[in-house]
């Protein structure tokens, strides 16, 4: 595994704030990030990913929820397994849960730090994002790049 850090985006960039993941790993690809972080738009590539999670020691998921809280808010989980990601909302939350489940048989599951961002509900097409996610956007950025910062390999210097 590479001591790197991972930032994977994911979601449906066709279905509005389902797509908020999409959007922050678009947005982080010109952020200039430190030379150890690499960014990632997973989309809804679901197994297709399983190398990333093989690759990486450290990952750093985005996407979507429908938890009932209020549009835009974010939390940061660390899942270890794969009923520590949120309820499943389209596909791509399946083959999220089932490529950790896979990694856990390998027992090749990397230390992962997922950002969910609160949505109301599912837009069937548009790459628009509703105000509220759209307004989350600058914090949900400072708080990816704090976090992939904070978790530089113990070999680089970190400056401010």
């Amino acid at each position: 595994m590479e001591d790197r850090v991972l930032i994977m985006g994911v979601g449906n960039y066709l279905m509005g704030d389902e797509g908020v993941g999409v959007h922050a790993a678009q947005k982080l690809m010109s952020a200039g990030l430190p030379d150890y972080v690499d960014v990632v738009d997973g989309g809804t590539g679901g197994f297709h990913l399983l190398e990333y999670f093989e690759k990486y020691r450290q990952v750093i998921l985005v996407d979507a929820t429908l938890d009932g809280q209020k549009a835009g808010t974010i939390r940061l989980i660390k899942p270890k397994f794969a009923a520590d990601f949120p309820k499943s909302m389209s596909t791509h939350d399946i083959g999220l849960r089932d490529m950790v489940n896979s990694l856990q048989l390998l027992g090749q599951i990397p230390e992962m730090h997922l950002f969910v961002v609160s949505i109301e509900y599912i837009q069937q097409q548009g790459v628009e994002m509703t105000d509220e996610v759209e307004a989350a956007m600058p914090e949900l950025l400072n708080l990816v790049t704090g976090l992939a910062i904070q978790l530089a390999p113990a070999n680089t210097a970190v400056t401010s």
